[in-house]
């Protein structure tokens, strides 16, 4: 009635998996029926695999698994972010009554299955709304609460308008939990997360973070939990760094960077998951004879300004990277930093994704194709010297 209501011709329920049905109604309301056309069909996630239809979740997206049982094959990288955060928001939530998470539609691929568990009157899943998701989140948090609003970076976008008038403003004390940060390999051009640094560092009132390994990230979510105001931290889809994991929570300086290697040369600026790579780019650069400092910025906003400028001009040359739209991102805004220090004679070189929608493919070999990778940030600092 509602459909028919908006003037659609309603056609169903019918079996999306019986074809010798819903073949010929297509074939049909193709022939005879104009105007507005509503089919309502019914399928089953999983259908005629029956590990899938009893673990629909656990099969949206799955790598290798032995077929005859279902298992997915152990995987040979550490521990992934996404676990990480799961396994540390448990962890947080164990002494601190008031935090609670909120999915949209995602717990297992956010890692949220096992607080949804441990803490079932915690959790809240809203479907697909991410909009709804934040605003949530945001009145929650005028009672008190601390809600961590676990997301994929990609779909986050839908909810900016949220983010900035219901939390941003109020500053609201809301965690964003950016999943998937930076490229996700296979799952193609819509769901590369590699604008949430555009759009979020030009909002007032949020701390937001990226770390350079697993480790990182518990800390920073620690950070982000005590925190009077709004913050975000991005974090990539994948395996971490294989570091050891500390312990003990650790609260973050915020606006403070670290400088993981002294240089006169050149200095490399990258920013959460590139800073390995950056590591590993200042070794190669090291047996050329260019002796390339490192910092680690930790924090995307606010910015480490002392400590940035500091090397800015030690240097005189710097190349930013990041997993993130070059146009708009971290590098544009060290650019800004640099003028507004009047710093006009360093030398610099942005690395990031081109301007272009990404195509599906292994991160490794997009990360090579847009020349962020460890050989790249060798090639734009040797250019930087010349």
């Amino acid at each position: 009635m509602l459909f028919e209501a908006l003037k659609f011709y309603y056609i169903g329920p019918i079996s999306g998996h019986d074809l010798e049905d819903l073949i010929p109604t297509l074939e049909n309301i193709r022939d005879n029926v104009d105007g507005p056309v509503l089919v309502h069909v019914i399928t089953k996630k999983g259908k005629g695999y029956e590990p899938a239809e009893k673990n629909p979740g656990s099969y949206h997206g799955l790598g290798p698994f032995d077929i005859e049982t279902g298992t997915p094959h152990p995987s040979s990288g550490s521990i992934s972010y996404t676990e990480v955060f799961g396994n540390t928001v448990c962890k947080l939530a164990e002494s601190n009554e008031k935090i609670v998470t909120i999915s949209a539609a995602m717990p297992a691929g956010t890692g949220l299955t096992k607080f949804a568990e441990q803490f079932p009157e915690r959790f809240f899943d809203v479907g697909i709304a991410e909009q709804h998701a934040v605003t949530f989140a945001a009145g929650l948090a005028t009672e008190g609460i601390r809600p961590v609003v676990a997301i994929y970076s990609s779909f986050f976008q839908r909810a900016l308008d949220q983010i900035i008038h219901d939390v941003c403003i109020p500053n609201l004390p809301v965690t964003l939990a950016i999943d998937r940060g930076g490229v996700v390999g296979d799952d193609g051009e819509t769901h590369h997360g590699v604008f949430d640094i555009s759009f979020l560092r030009f909002i007032p009132n949020i701390t937001y973070m990226a770390p350079k390994d697993e480790n990182e990230l518990q800390h920073m979510l620690y950070t982000a939990t005590s925190l009077d105001g709004a913050s975000a931290i991005r974090y990539p889809r994948g395996s971490g760094e294989n570091v050891t994991l500390d312990t003990e929570f650790v609260h973050l300086e915020i606006g403070k960077g670290e400088l993981l290697r002294e240089g006169s040369d050149v200095l490399l600026l990258p920013i959460g998951n590139r800073v390995y790579p950056a590591m590993r780019a200042a070794e190669g650069l090291e047996k050329l004879g260019i002796n390339a400092a490192v910092i680690n910025p930790r924090f995307i906003k606010p910015i480490d300004k002392e400590l940035v400028c500091e090397w800015a001009e030690k240097t005189g040359r710097v190349v930013t990277v990041e997993d993130n739209a070059e146009h708009g991102g971290f590098g544009s805004m060290v650019l800004e930093l640099l003028s507004s220090n009047k710093l006009f004679s360093v030398k610099t070189q942005l690395l990031g994704h081109p301007d272009n929608f990404i195509e599906h493919g292994p991160q490794k070999t997009l990360w090579k194709n847009s020349k962020i990778d460890s050989p790249s940030i060798i090639s734009a600092a040797m250019e930087l010297m010349k």
